[in-house]
């Protein structure tokens, strides 16, 4: 069933690595793109006057170029980035987790769909969880026999 996959937390981290292998490809191609996200997640450093934060609808779109390209980095699991906003170009740096960018988007065509729905609580866990959580779970499938077939 669908729902079990999208909200799966092993599913989430592909996603989330798939987003962050994508973008960093961008930065190192200094290709231009967009990201549809879900702006209840965005945070806005400094936060943004309520005016410029009421034109913003659940999925918000941010093309990063020029300025905002060059500011892009991830950190953590967040895409962070320099932008203006509104007539007077009031500048926030912006943060938004890799798991809310639901598209990536260059000459408005999508080239990338993230259908994860994780838990939140349970992706956090899982995010957050250490090294030695990998080591025990690749020790784990690789001490059954019959996944020798799946290591090239």
């Amino acid at each position: 069933m669908l729902k079990n996959v999208i909200q799966d937390t092993e599913f989430a981290k592909l996603m989330q690595n798939n987003i962050q292998d994508l973008i960093i490809h961008f930065f190192e191609k200094e290709q231009n793109f967009g990201i549809l996200c879900k702006i209840e997640d965005v945070y806005f450093e400094p936060v943004l006057p309520e005016s410029i934060n009421a034109e913003f609808r659940s999925m918000t779109l941010f093309f990063l170029a020029g300025y905002t390209f060059e500011t892009a980095h991830i950190e953590d699991g967040i895409l962070m980035f320099e932008a203006g906003f509104g007539s007077d170009n009031f500048g926030s740096m912006v943060s938004v987790p890799l798991l809310s960018i639901m598209q990536i988007i260059i000459d408005e065509t999508p080239v990338f769909i993230n259908l994860a729905d994780p838990q939140e609580e349970i992706i956090q866990n899982e995010l957050n969880a250490d090294e030695n959580g990998v080591e025990n779970s690749m020790a784990s499938f690789l001490s059954n026999p019959e996944n020798s077939k799946f290591i090239k």
